[in-house]
This record gives structure tokens, sequence and C-alpha cells, in this order.
């Protein structure tokens, strides 16, 4: 509830903020075409409902945002999070000058903020409130862009849109401000004119001394609100700190050995905060993202019940039993955790994914290919000839595994591995990776015909394929970051490509593979390989040439067991 009231004043306040702007980008066509915008801009704001929503959404955000700064432990914080706090702890010390001056002296006085009269003051009567004005335009702008910005980034749409969002973001604030200079300099060179200056007070029936110093001791009485309010509250916290340190600690062991010793009511992101180590939360903690989640190693029985909210999050992502959210754990025991993303999660990290990214055994094809001479063709071509031939190998290689239905996985040297069947199933993987092989080999004899004045002797390749349990999901590291497979199949899978050179065929297929493709291969000669952690050997059979292979199709291709 407390995290939709902060949206939705903030996405009031935002409202009010662009409306004001583009009100004020109106001075790049003239000073009249501002005053006739800021008639919409008042019948938007200045009637009870807009008003009421206005300023009520001011309180309540200011209100909000100082129970959440009582309600950190620690004030150790991405450094986004902690410019978007200290811009909005800024905004009502800027604001409180210009907004009593206008709004309660046109309520009590009944003064006609135009345009023309605050722009007189604050261009030419007060230079120095200019400047802050213009200070404060960019401010409260950024204020708020960072907030929608840790909202929206959480939607799996928000990438695509990114840009135009950001160029909007500059946009915005540059027009308004060039809009207000250029009105700016429009009163100026009126203000030249003789008795212009005078009219143009007089017309705005501009507060009197006495009256402009009630409303300077009404923005004083503000602003004294706003700093007792602030220092009430870091007071609070100290104070509560001072009781939470005399009571009960827990204990919470981090996998690199790491104990962070913390009082009862922390949670598990501010405890890694507190003690200075890395935790991702893109969310700042508000438990929308999931990218704090951590595994319970130790002490699960024992941890509170997870409010209804979180539980929401942790479904969303498929999370199993024993993760919980960081941000939302508030041990009453010992625990020990393991977090699941890297402190440098991004926010499509915190997504659902199949469970294939995430990581799952599963059982799949994997075909590995390799070049055969590659070595010898490429000690007589210059560094980048070998470059250009690779770069047209892999795409070929790619096109051939791509169309097939496979995910083209490795390039290491010369070679590739490609994973079948991932969410089609193991049969059908077999299958396309059988089709997959064929297309490989047609493909590398066409390059043998495109380069043939370059090559020796046409070019050759190995194939193995098996199938069998993996565990599949997203590893590496950062941009690295790529969907693989690893286990004793990629390992029999790889060792059969390399017996191709023993056998001197293009393809050697495990038995199994052969009967889940649906192919007859008892024409081809079995051999049985010794793998090693195994106690009974692999049926395997040596292709010489793949063309005479006749598999059923794919959509009658069933996943049944051997």
């Amino acid at each position: 509830m407390i995290r939709r009231l902060r949206l939705a004043t903030g996405l009031v306040l935002f409202a009010y903020v662009a409306t004001h702007l583009a009100n004020h980008a109106l001075g790049l066509m003239s000073l009249a075409a501002m005053d006739i915008g800021r008639k919409w801009f008042l019948l938007l704001w200045r009637n009870p409902i807009g008003t009421g929503a206005l300023y009520g959404s001011l309180l309540i955000h200011f209100g909000l945002a100082l129970w959440a700064l009582y309600l950190r432990r620690s004030l150790r914080m991405p450094a986004l999070e902690a410019l978007q706090l200290v811009l909005g702890l800024s905004i009502l010390p800027l604001l409180t000058i210009h907004a009593v001056g206008t709004r309660l002296g046109f309520e009590w006085f009944g003064f006609n903020d135009t345009y023309t009269p605050v722009l007189l003051n604050l261009w030419k009567q007060r230079t120095d409130l200019g400047m802050r004005q213009a200070w404060l335009l960019t401010i409260v702008w950024t204020h708020g862009c960072i907030g929608l910005h840790l909202w929206l980034r959480l939607k799996p749409w928000f990438s695509r849109f990114a840009p135009w969002l950001a160029a909007l973001a500059v946009l915005v604030p540059v027009l308004a401000l060039l809009g207000f200079a250029d009105g700016g300099r429009e009163v100026l060179r009126f203000a030249d004119k003789s008795g212009w200056v005078e009219l143009a007070i007089a017309t705005a029936h501009a507060p009197k001394s006495a009256e402009r110093a009630l409303l300077e001791r009404t923005a004083e009485a503000i602003l004294l609100v706003f700093a007792a309010s602030l220092v009430l509250t870091l007071l609070a916290r100290l104070l509560r700190q001072a009781r939470e340190n005399r009571g009960s600690v827990v204990r919470v062991r981090y996998p690199d050995g790491r104990i962070v010793i913390s009082p009862l009511g922390y949670s598990v992101l501010e405890m890694s905060r507190s003690a200075g180590i890395p935790h991702a939360s893109v969310c700042g903690g508000r438990g929308r993202c999931s990218t704090c989640r951590v595994r319970i190693l130790e002490g699960l029985q024992l941890l509170p019940v997870a409010s209804a909210e979180e539980v929401v999050v942790l479904k969303r992502v498929g999370a199993a039993p024993n993760v919980r959210l960081a941000c939302q754990l508030r041990p009453t025991s010992d625990l020990s955790i393991l977090p699941l993303l890297p402190a440098n999660a991004a926010a499509r990290d915190g997504f659902g994914q199949p469970d294939h990214l995430v990581g799952k055994e599963q059982e799949i094809c994997v075909l590995f290919a390799d070049l055969r001479g590659f070595t010898r063709l490429s000690e007589r071509k210059m560094p980048y000839d070998v470059v250009f031939f690779l770069n047209r190998y892999f795409e070929t290689m790619s096109r051939a595994i791509e169309q097939a239905g496979g995910i083209p996985n490795q390039f290491t040297g010369d070679g590739v591995m490609a994973l079948f069947g991932i969410e089609s199933g193991p049969g059908r993987g077999c299958s396309d990776a059988i089709a997959a092989a064929k297309s490989m080999v047609r493909g590398l004899s066409s390059m043998s015909s495109d380069l043939a004045e370059e090559l020796a002797e046409p070019l050759r390749m190995g194939i193995g394929v098996h199938v069998g349990p993996t565990i599949v999901g997203r590893m590496g590291h950062g941009e690295a970051m790529n969907l693989t497979a690893v286990g004793d199949t990629v390992h029999v899978a790889s060792r059969l490509q390399d017996l191709t050179k023993q056998y001197h065929c293009q393809l050697i297929i495990s038995e199994t593979a052969a009967q889940r493709a649906g192919i007859d291969v008892s024409g081809f000669p079995r051999h049985e390989l010794a793998v090693r952690n195994r106690t009974e050997p692999i049926a395997i059979r040596t292709i010489e040439a793949l063309e005479p292979l006749r598999t059923i199709p794919n959509s009658l291709t069933t996943d049944r067991m051997v």
C-alpha cells in the first residue's frame, strides 16, 4: 500500500512538473504564448480537485520520503538512489519562496501571477531567485526522471523504449529553460520602455511591503518545519538504532565465510549494505525486482513466513522454496545464505525466465563439429584472410544450426558446439541435430566450391552427436554470459567428434541419439566406446557420408526412451 501510494503521488507531482515545463517551453514562441498556455495549465491545476491532488500528493510524498529514511538501517545505497534522495530533499528549500510568493500571494492578496510579473521579478528585480528557479527546474525534473526510471526499468518492455524516453527526458527541461530564457529576455526588452515596469506591477496587483513580509515569514516557517521534520527523522533513526543495538542480534554467514552480526529488525539486504558487502538490488529494496534474492543454506525452518507480496515476486521468477528476497527477509535467528545474482545484476535479471535460462537439469542433444586441416590452411594465409574465412565458416554453420532449430553455443578455434531440443525435447532435438549436420556439410561443400582456387583440397569436417542429461543455463560473467550446457553428455559429444579423425568419417553418432532421432543406422559400422565414470560402454555408429541418412519428419519424432 505504501509503495502504491508513493508511486501514485509521485506520478501526480511529475504530471504537474511536466505540464509546468511544457508551459515554460512556450516562451520560445512569445510571452503571450506562455500566458495563453498558463490559462490551460491553471484550468487543470488551480481548481479544488487539482489543488487537492497536487498539495495532498506533495505532503504525502514528502512524509513517505521521511518514513523511508527513518526505516533505513543503513544509509549506504547505490549512487542513483542516493542522488534521488539528495535531490528530493533539496526541492522544498528551493521551491518554498517561489510557491509561497505565487500561490499564496494569489490566494491571500489577489496577486495576478502571470508570466509577466514573475519573469520581471526573476530577471530584473531578483536575479538571484532567477538562478535558483533554473536550478529548481533541473533538480525537480531530474528527481522525477530518476523515480520513473527506477520504476519503469522493471517492466519487460522498457528496454525497447528507453532511448526514446531518455531523449524526451533531456528535451523537455532544455526546451523549458530556453523558453524561460526567451521569455525573460522579452520582459527585459519591455522593461526598457518608460513606465512599463510600474504598469506591469500595478496590473498584477503585486503584494505591498507588509504583504511581502507576511509571505516571507510564511516561507521561513515552512522551511523551519521542513528542517525540523528532517532533523527529527534522523534523531528517531539514531534512537531506534541505539535501542536495537542493546537487544538481541542475528548472524548471517556469506559464501566467502564472512559473518555479519546485526540487531533484530535488519533485513538481509540492509545487513549486506551495512557491512559493505555488494548485493544486487535494482529496485532499491522495495521488493519488486527480485534481484536481491538469496538461497537459504542453513536456518530456513526458523525464518519468518514470507509476506504475500514477497510470495508473488518469488513465484514470478519461479524461485525454489528455499529462496527468499533479501530486502524483505528480516531474520530472527542465525542463518547462512548464498546470493543468487551478481552484485551488478540488471533489471532484466529480475524478469521471469524459462527454466533453461536460470539453470535446469535437462536431457538435450549436443552436436560438436570441427574443421579438418584448418591449421595447415591458416599457415598459408595472411591473418585477415584467416579472420575472413572463419567468419564466413561460422556464419554458414550458424545458419545451418539455427534453420534446423538448434542454438549455436560455442565457437572455439574452428570448432562449433550446438544445442538441440532445449524447448522441443530430446527426440525432436536429435532429429534436428541430424538435419543440421547434413546442412552444415552441404554448406561447407558450397564454401569449398567458392574458394576452390585458394584451397589445396576440399574442406572437410567431423561431427559428433550425443543425447543425454546436462545442466542447461546462462553461464559466464558480464558480457560473456550466454546459454550453454555442461555435463557428461557434452564431453561425450566432443569425444565423438574427435574420433571422426580416427575412423575417417563425417559423423559419429551414439546409438541412443540415432534411435531418438528415428533414423536407421543398422547398416553403418558399430563400435563401443568406453567412457570415464561409466560401467558400461556407449554404442556408437560411424557414418562416412551423411547424405544416405534418412530421418522421419520432425512432427513424427517422439521422445521415447531407449
